[in-house]
């Protein structure tokens, strides 16, 4: 019975000191000058697609593979958007060449055969007119028949009429095309030139570049793939921005601003922490989440900080637990990096 007394008491001494170091060490991180929050790193994904279907020719890249800003990393069989851009080019140049026409009018040659076919008839018409005069004073005289006369007076009214439509037709040719016609034609051209534009732009949306530096997670299709636009091909991990999402209690908030200078610590680089700044406070209250280790309760509400990281690295990664410091009395933590 005595041994095991003394067990109980010597696993309470144990427990009391255990507790004291505890007490202690929390009595030091809040009374050293630092705020110490917990958070978790947050690394921006994008789904990669095409935005025109086609099917997959190529990947570039594997899962884990690094790529730069630009980086062609895949690429779908552009020949059917280049035969439209052929296509395209074609009625282009058609419309282009019957623009120049309206604009530039008719041509000299057509304009001096209208000319002369104006000539040819006044010359038609004067002639008509000697014969109709003579026929008249022939009529009076008794020469001639009513009936031959008004034959004259008809060949006469035709060959006028023919000259008019001469005339009409030269001044047609002389003026060129109506202005109506001329913006038409602009209008059929602007319209071509679009759909040109948008078949060129159809064969550039057949090569997926990389918008931004970062590592590639996840590599959903392969070569050969009938794919419909937007269909994710590579989910990408971006490199910057690197943001460390953490929670600080309402207590603690007049502690803390945006642009305050912050050190991230991972449980790999303790003695060598990232430096960084608050970005963004959220003004609304919410709980714990159970991810985030506080050395408060869990239940109590919380208000979420977005912290970004100005010197992120490989060694940081999606979802890693961090701690946070930053001096309490508002001031560059720099001044104070030494007795972290």
């Amino acid at each position: 019975m005595q041994s095991l007394a003394a067990r109980v008491m010597l696993v309470l001494c144990i427990l009391s000191v255990a507790a004291g170091g505890w007490w202690w060490s929390e009595r030091q991180s809040a009374d050293d000058g630092w705020l110490l929050l917990y958070g978790n790193v947050d690394i921006r994904e994008v789904d990669l697609g095409f935005r025109v279907p086609g099917k997959l020719a190529r990947l570039e890249y594997d899962e884990g593979d690094k790529v730069a800003t630009g980086a062609v990393i895949a690429r779908l069989d552009a020949e059917p958007y280049v035969d439209q851009v052929a296509g395209a080019k074609a009625q282009v140049q058609s419309l282009r060449a019957r623009l120049k026409l309206k604009e530039t009018g008719n041509r000299p040659q057509e304009i001096a055969q209208a000319r002369s076919l104006v000539r040819e008839r006044e010359a038609t018409v004067a002639n008509a007119r000697r014969l109709l005069e003579r026929s008249e004073k022939t009529l009076d005289i008794k020469g001639i028949s009513a009936q031959d006369r008004d034959n004259a007076d008809a060949s006469y009214r035709e060959v006028v009429a023919r000259l008019a439509s001469a005339q009409e037709n030269l001044a047609l040719l002389e003026a060129g095309f109506r202005v109506e016609d001329i913006a038409q034609a602009k209008a059929d051209l602007a319209q071509a030139e679009a759909t040109l534009a948008s078949a060129e732009l159809q064969v550039k949306d057949s090569v997926l570049t990389a918008p931004s530096d970062g590592v590639i997670l996840t590599r959903a299709q392969e070569a050969g793939a009938i794919l419909q636009a937007g269909t994710t091909v590579f989910t990408l991990s971006l490199q910057n921005p690197v943001w460390v999402r953490a929670y600080i209690h309402e207590p603690d908030l007049g502690l803390i601003h945006p642009g305050a200078k912050v050190y991230v610590y991972t449980d790999t680089r303790q003695d060598k922490p990232y430096t960084g700044q608050v970005g963004f406070i959220s003004p609304r209250a919410e709980f714990t989440p159970k991810t985030v280790e506080t050395t408060q309760l869990r239940t109590s509400l919380v208000y979420r900080l977005r912290i970004v990281v100005d010197n992120p690295d490989d060694a940081l990664r999606q979802g890693m637990p961090v701690t946070i410091k930053l001096a309490k009395d508002k001031a560059d933590a720099s001044n104070s990096a030494d007795s972290s």
